[in-house]
């Protein structure tokens, strides 16, 4: 079983800040790749950030000099660094990974979402 478990949504005002966090636990031998989507009321889910265990990253162009993702291997987590938020950005954020487990078993995992919301 394994799950992803995200953190630090919140409401910011334009311009703020805020970090995401996701962590995966249970039976996980590797997470390549972790990323971050988001869903905008209104709009299809979209690709924010993705990031391999070799640490290569690929942004959405809306969020290239101000989203920064990062993991710590060890830990199986991902961060998502959100600056210079824009109201545009108010979305619910998804953490997701492609789980490989000990047993060599694939399978794409998702969090329950959390929900950013820039607004003044």
């Amino acid at each position: 079983q394994v799950q992803l478990v995200e953190s630090g949504g919140g409401l910011v005002q334009p311009g703020g800040s805020l970090r995401l966090s996701c962590a995966a636990s249970g039976s996980i031998f590797s997470t390549n790749p972790m990323a971050w989507y988001r869903r905008a009321p209104g709009k299809q889910r979209e690709l924010v950030a993705a990031v391999t265990t070799g640490g290569n990253t690929n942004y959405a162009d809306s969020v290239k000099g101000r989203f920064t993702i990062s993991r710590d291997n060890a830990k199986n987590t991902v961060y998502l660094q959100m600056n210079s938020l824009k109201p545009e950005d108010t979305a619910v954020y998804y953490c997701a990974s492609t789980v490989r487990t000990p047993l060599n078993l694939r399978g794409d995992y998702w969090g329950q979402g959390t929900q950013v919301t820039v607004s003044s």
